[in-house]
């Protein structure tokens, strides 16, 4: 009943408050709008802002997404598809609070907009939370967490929609454990060399990384934008490998196209170092190409300032929708990843 109350709150919520938006703390890649809003498509942005104060507007813009909402950890409702909406969350205990507003879905052509938390009447603004971690992932279905809130496989393109929640996803649940920043790029059904079943050839999440909304071709991300994470995750290998070659496809057999993917895979992974000199990899994979990502890892750390590491992760119930990872099994990853990041030295320094 309250997502139902909180939804509907959203669609009929008093205008804006005259005062300016809080200074906000943004997570994953987004568009900062000449009118102020922030403008994003890629899975698992986040917005934070902290404020003194008893209640605070969100507002926000689209007929794509799912977000929750939450204050100073705590769920305070989900927007489902709101379109352009304000809502008020008032009655807070006074003293300091953190907003927050997660993107859940991935609408690899939506998106929206995030127009901002707005203080209500007698609200001091906060300098907005830091972190002094930061991971970024890339990936594809598993990395998002496509379906991973389904009650079983079976799912229509809808309910993949509706049952994916990134936040829930083992990339934001290792950050939170670790206290750190993070940012997704990852597209589900894409690959380093092939996208599922053959799909869209040309393309792959290389092709998209520089992209700061994956569904347009500009703008286009050079510098980074003063993003410096100390540890990149990179998640590949499942799209390319997962479904026979069709005939007219660019490889004779899968010897050719394994060895195709570890070379793009070892270039890709060459320009990520080139632009993040900082940051440690971390290559994950499983069976039945993880021998494929030691090869990548081996050629890596031929010249490599600082060791590239892998992680195999496996034994997973796959109950979340079309066979991906379930809740459970994030959280399994997650255990595994940080063991991973735990032996990596001086990886924080």
């Amino acid at each position: 009943m309250l997502r139902l109350l909180l939804i509907l709150a959203a669609l009929v919520a008093a205008p804006a408050a005259a005062q300016a938006p809080f200074t906000v703390h943004v997570g994953g890649r987004v568009v900062h709008e000449a009118d102020g809003s922030w403008r994003f498509g890629w899975p698992g942005i986040y917005f934070e802002s902290r404020f003194r104060g008893t209640g605070v507007t969100v507002a926000v813009d689209s007929r794509t997404e799912y977000f929750r909402v939450s204050i100073d950890g705590a769920d305070r409702g989900i927007l489902m598809r709101p379109g352009m909406a304000r809502l008020t969350l008032s009655g807070l205990a006074p003293g300091a609070h953190v907003v927050r507003l997660d993107k859940l879905t991935e609408s690899q052509e939506g998106g929206g907009r995030f127009l901002g938390f707005l203080p209500v009447v007698g609200d001091v603004p906060l300098a907005p939370p830091a972190r002094a971690r930061r991971i970024e992932y890339i990936g594809d279905s598993f990395t998002v967490g496509y379906g991973n809130a389904s009650p079983g496989r079976a799912c229509t393109r809808a309910e993949v929609h509706d049952y994916t929640d990134t936040s829930r996803a083992f990339g934001p649940l290792l950050a939170a454990r670790l206290d750190a920043d993070y940012r997704i790029n990852a597209y589900s059904g894409f690959g380093v060399v092939r996208n599922y079943n053959g799909a869209a050839p040309g393309q792959s999440l290389p092709t998209l990384y520089d992209r700061m909304i994956p569904g347009e071709r500009a703008p286009l991300e050079s510098d980074a934008g003063g993003w410096r994470p100390q540890l990149i995750v990179i998640s590949l290998g499942g799209n390319d490998f997962s479904t026979p070659l069709h005939a007219g496809e660019a490889w004779p057999d899968q010897e050719a196209l394994r060895a195709d993917w570890r070379a793009h895979y070892v270039a890709f992974a060459r320009r990520l170092m080139a632009r993040q000199p900082q940051a440690r990899l971390l290559l994950m994979g499983h069976d039945p190409f993880f021998a494929d990502v030691e090869l990548v890892a081996a050629e890596l750390n031929r010249g490599a300032a600082r060791p590239v590491v892998t992680l195999h992760y496996g034994n997973l119930d796959l109950t979340g929708c079309d066979w991906h990872p379930s809740l459970a099994d994030h959280r399994a990853i997650v255990d595994l990843l940080a063991g991973a990041v735990g032996r990596i030295e001086r990886l924080w320094d």
